[in-house]
């Protein structure tokens, strides 16, 4: 990612957060809200920041145990940085969009070829939405009541982020499964393209098709002779996604509160994740504090909703963009430097 083109994602992000807070804040009582917020218990909120920590960490670990099963070593704290790169690139960007490609251009500073690092990350993409899906698909089958009770009012939404969801998913197995079947189409439309003129150079851009698919057949023959390692990989990215889910329950107890449980609890936090996954909002922002008032409004009820508002998306979204920051710029310092320092010949 150029410089530029950082600065203009991170100057979207300041003006799409400062219209959040607007139209959070608008109207509203600081004094009273702060005063709202003091009452929360903060024994409650740090296990909420160790649930954030986790989640970063929860990809470190995946990262690092996909390597090892590839011969690939790499220091867990390593991959600790190169995934704390993911999530602060993912925060900055539309649709999470910029975070896998500087975690390979991290992973390639640390001479990690680049057919293994976008395997890795494939799959660890593959298995992050699956997750969503999976709860999605979850709710209108086995929880219609819950559905009914909560989420009446954002339905429509709800709807479009699963299916966005679905469908990159189904494309990511149909490019890995059937990379033949995608090539001869991909194929028939560049040249289709040529015909028209709207496309040149079509050799250069079939052999770039080539080499695409030549990944995806590699990840592939990895699945069908991995199927453990994928299954354990799944269900430690769903305790990673439970582990910021959770950050909205201790918000919730932090206030004193109880009757809700921790099921429901998960259960919403986790639609916010299906609705704003795959919309072209950095992080989500300014959708998911709407959905959050809507849905959460008959669990904190009127006084409490927009302190926990605050509260839960301030850490599981505004502290892991902070944390992961710092540990990006670290990661900028160190990772590659021992690849390359002290070598014969060269200067320092």
């Amino acid at each position: 990612m150029t410089g530029k083109k950082m600065a203009g994602n991170l100057l979207f992000l300041l003006l799409l957060g400062g219209l959040t807070v607007y139209g959070v804040l608008n109207g509203q009582d600081p004094k009273a809200l702060w005063d709202s917020i003091r009452q929360a218990q903060v024994g409650w909120l740090l296990p909420a920041i160790f649930c954030v920590l986790f989640f970063i960490w929860g990809e470190s670990a995946i990262i690092h145990y996909l390597l090892g099963t590839l011969k690939v070593p790499l220091a867990r704290w390593k991959c600790f940085l190169v995934s704390s790169v993911g999530f602060f690139f993912s925060c900055i960007t539309p649709s999470a969009s910029g975070g896998q490609p500087m975690q390979m251009y991290y992973l390639k500073k640390e001479k990690i070829p680049l057919p293994v690092s976008a395997l890795v990350l494939l799959i660890v993409t593959i298995t992050y939405k699956l997750v969503l899906v999976v709860i999605g698909v979850y709710l209108p089958i086995f929880a219609p009541g819950f559905m009914k009770k909560y989420l009446e009012g954002i339905l429509p939404v709800f709807w479009l982020g699963l299916g966005l969801n679905v469908i990159c998913v189904g494309i990511l197995l149909l490019l890995v499964f059937y990379p033949q079947l995608v090539q001869r189409i991909l194929g028939a439309c560049c040249r289709l393209l040529m015909r028209l003129h709207l496309l040149k150079n079509q050799k250069k851009w079939l052999e770039k098709l080539e080499r695409s698919m030549n990944l995806y057949r590699e990840t592939a023959q990895y699945l069908r002779g991995h199927v453990s390692v994928i299954l354990k990989v799944f269900l430690l990215t769903c305790l990673q996604r439970l582990s910021l889910f959770a950050v909205t329950w201790f918000v919730y107890r932090a206030f004193g509160l109880k009757g809700t449980g921790i099921y429901e609890l998960l259960l919403l936090t986790a639609v916010i994740s299906v609705t704003v996954d795959m919309l072209p909002l950095p992080g989500g922002m300014g959708i998911s504090e709407k959905l959050f008032l809507m849905i959460f409004a008959p669990v904190f009820g009127p006084k409490l909703l927009l302190p926990a508002m605050i509260l839960s998306r301030g850490l599981s979204y505004y502290t892991e963009l902070l944390l992961s920051a710092l540990m990006t710029a670290a990661a900028h310092l160190l990772l590659g430097r021992e690849k390359t320092a002290g070598r014969p010949g060269e200067e320092k």
